[in-house]
């Protein structure tokens, strides 16, 4: 099952770091095959609950909101999603 994984945010500094951060979770061993996309519409963002950015989504469920997690968090966030 291929996880489906969002970014919610503008071009902020905090943005594009959880965005390298997460490419390079995807790209590390043994992880599923993942569909990354990076979202900037504001209404869209909003639609999640989101009012700080950046927002990370898996799967449909938001996992972080106005910071970003560790990459160790976001390699077991991937992985158990694509257990489900």
């Amino acid at each position: 099952m291929q996880v489906d994984v969002k970014i919610l945010g503008t071009d902020c500094a905090r943005c594009r770091q959880l965005t390298a951060l997460v490419e390079d979770v995807l790209a590390g061993p043994d992880m599923p095959d993942a569909a990354l996309e990076k979202v900037s519409d504001l209404a869209v963002i909003m639609s999640y609950g989101i009012l700080a950015v950046p927002g990370l989504v898996i799967n449909g469920e938001v996992k972080s909101v106005g910071n970003v997690p560790s990459g160790g968090m976001i390699a077991e966030w991937i992985r158990e999603a694509a257990k489900e």
